[in-house]
């Protein structure tokens, strides 16, 4: 596999000062990069029954990844987004809190789900998609980050998962 370190690019002060964003549309732009990075996340674990991803940018690698697999996609959204009857977990962020929701339908009791999501920091929208797998009583088979940033914890708290990410940078790199 090529280095796709690359092709991510940094963005100073984004989207507030004091953060260095890591936009992923160089390596959107690159068709053989994308299908690079989808078959390279897919080949980190087995075919799931399942591909749940959060929102937004992850829907582009999990969209791939549940048609690479022909499995169903489902997609974790902000609260009040989702047409229907919803589960919706609340988490916590830097500065306060969160909502994601996911179709109450959408998953089985007992099927084996990958979560994606395109950067993993500290994990807490992670976590909280896996407690709404859970919530329906699915089992979460592993997530998969293009991207990891080191050093923030992230890891650690989704210690209980197989967490496989494709390109990591340590928050030493990043100045932070």
């Amino acid at each position: 596999m090529r280095d796709l370190r690359g092709l991510i690019r940094d963005v100073p002060d984004f989207p507030r000062k004091g953060i260095l964003f890591k936009d992923i549309t160089p390596l959107l732009a690159s068709p053989d990069a994308l299908a690079e990075a989808v078959r390279a996340l897919a080949a980190r674990t087995v075919r799931p029954d399942a591909v749940v991803a959060i929102e937004s940018r992850s829907f582009i690698f999990g969209t791939a990844l549940a048609l690479h697999w022909q499995v169903p996609f489902v997609p974790a959204r902000k609260f009040g987004k989702l047409p229907g009857r919803t589960v919706r977990e609340v988490y916590s962020l830097e500065y306060g809190e969160d909502t994601l929701e996911i179709h109450a339908d959408a998953l089985h009791a007992g099927q084996r789900v990958v979560i994606v999501d395109d950067l993993l920091a500290t994990g807490g929208t992670a976590a909280a998609a896996a407690r709404l797998v859970e919530q329906l009583e699915a089992k979460v088979a592993a997530l998969l980050f293009l991207i990891e940033l080191e050093g923030l914890g992230g890891r650690e708290r989704l210690a209980s998962y197989p967490v496989e990410a494709l390109i990591a940078f340590t928050v030493a790199e990043e100045g932070a």
